[in-house]
């Protein structure tokens, strides 16, 4: 009967220290904590394998662009399914890490399809290395918002650790957008100090405006939520992670947007598009029909506030890390009647 009693004394003791340790984390750190639980469950990898514009777009970028012999490290390797296309293709060797418990899975997987030349590593890619350079990176990294998966930080310690002079990213060019949208009347919700219910008024909640920086951000994969964009959509950031140093990025976008659909202001909605090739390319728009399902859209709330057609609407996002969201400031100033031209878009940034 002692030792039940001291073990479960033990995982307590044991699970208070994680808590007092936990502040102590690094942003970084906290993350990696957070990626082992969320990609270790199956229904994650379901989602991910059963999204078909995901899994056509890697089909045909392996296809394309690795070639027999080639040596290629699949970056968060998940089930190995990018790894065993790759193998498929011809790949030499290919170096499949993930430092999720996943792994055993795609082990198990490996062996049941019969697929060769794959060695998967246990561990985290910062902590991965092999003697000779590879031909390819090959990676999905990409978050919800682009850069909150750590996209940026892992792929390019690969990069300039093991990757041959010209070898090449699989993807590497990436477009972030950060559009005005109007939300759909019936699934508009506003901040409560916009809110009255009934006579009953609560403006005097605006003082109280929350302070945790998660709730002005509204996660969606829903196609019916938005109504439209208020402006023409424009990248406002570009990057090819060939060449990109995450130290390059900029801290501060200011962008202006003409107003081609009058209507009210809700956010600013987040999205991004991966390219390899100029005909191939997969996107997580909220207006896209072809977009790849099991990413999510951000929707950064602002205030309501109306725009007609014509007004100018000028954006000024700043970031504290672009792997933190939670970083993330926006605000905007409203022009009436700008005479700029349609889908204008000042201050887009390449960061190459």
């Amino acid at each position: 009967m002692m030792l039940p009693l001291l073990r479960r004394l033990g995982a307590r003791l044991f699970a208070a220290v994680r808590r007092r340790l936990a502040p102590t984390q690094s942003p970084e750190e906290r993350y990696r904590d957070f990626n082992v639980r969320y990609f270790s469950g199956l229904h994650e990898q379901e989602r991910m394998l059963a999204d078909r514009p995901r899994m056509e777009f890697y089909r045909a970028a392996i296809q394309r662009h690795i070639q027999p012999g080639d040596r290629v490290i699949d970056l968060g390797t998940g089930t190995g399914i990018l790894a065993a296309l790759a193998s498929r293709r011809g790949a030499a060797r290919v170096y499949a890490i993930d430092h999720s418990p996943i792994l055993k899975h795609a082990r198990t997987l490996a062996a049941a399809n019969r697929i060769e030349r794959v060695e998967f590593f246990d561990t985290h890619s910062t902590d991965f290395s092999v003697a000779e350079r590879v031909d390819v990176i090959l990676h999905e990294q990409m978050g919800d918002g682009l850069f909150d998966e750590a996209m940026m930080a892992n792929v390019s310690d690969l990069r300039d650790r093991l990757l041959k002079p010209g070898g090449l990213i699989l993807p590497s060019r990436f477009e972030f957008f950060c559009e005005p949208i109007k939300i759909r009347d019936g699934r508009h919700v506003p901040f409560i100090w916009e809110l009255e219910v009934h006579g009953y008024d609560y403006a005097a909640l605006e003082r109280h405006r929350p302070q945790d920086p998660d709730y002005y951000h509204l996660r969606s994969s829903d196609l019916a939520l938005v109504e439209h964009f208020l402006g023409e959509p424009a990248p406002v950031l570009t990057i090819d992670l060939h060449t990109v140093q995450e130290a390059e990025l900029p801290h501060e976008i200011t962008f202006t947007r003409k107003v081609v659909n009058a209507g009210r202001l809700d956010g600013y909605a987040v999205y991004f598009r991966a390219l390899v090739d100029d005909d191939l390319s997969l996107g997580s728009g909220p207006l896209d029909p072809g977009r790849a399902p099991h990413w999510g859209f951000r929707v950064l709330r602002t205030d309501r506030e109306d725009f007609a057609v014509g007004d100018k609407i000028e954006v000024r996002l700043t970031v504290g890390r672009w792997a933190d969201m939670n970083s993330w400031r926006w605000s905007h100033v409203k022009r009436a009647g700008g005479t700029s031209a349609v889908g204008e878009a000042d201050g887009i940034v390449s960061a190459r």
